[in-house]
């Protein structure tokens, strides 16, 4: 469907492609070309009831809009993909850098602003 980024991935990870935002992915592909490295999605779009078991954020979070994805990337190349993330416009960014080097990742968006939901925005997980 987008180059780097197959329908097997999606799969994978038990998403529906077709769900994604066509505007986020190009901003997605620009970031991975950028990068000039292989992206390992983690999570993509979820629906609003898987969203709601499995984050915090409900039945209305980010990986529900199809504009939110989170890539397993650790260490220096997370460092290098959050510089860009922010310099290419994604508005939101979350980093997970501590514990299982397997269970690292990096939360990206392009939501809009809003009273609920403030964009730009950079956060932590625990």
């Amino acid at each position: 469907m987008w180059p780097y980024f197959p329908k097997a991935e999606f799969e994978r990870i038990g998403s529906d492609p077709t769900k994604m935002n066509p505007e986020f992915m190009e901003k997605l592909v620009d970031l991975r070309e950028a990068l000039n490295s292989p992206m390992r999605i983690n999570s993509a779009y979820r629906t609003p009831e898987h969203n709601s078991r499995v984050s915090s954020s409900g039945l209305n979070g980010p990986h529900t809009t199809g504009k939110a994805i989170d890539i397993g990337i650790a260490g220096e190349p997370a460092y290098h993909m959050v510089l860009l993330a922010m310099s290419m416009g994604f508005t939101g960014i979350g980093v997970r850098q501590s514990g299982d080097w397997n269970g690292r990742f990096i939360h990206l968006d392009c939501l809009e602003n809003e009273e609920t939901r403030p964009r730009p925005a950079l956060w932590s997980y625990p």
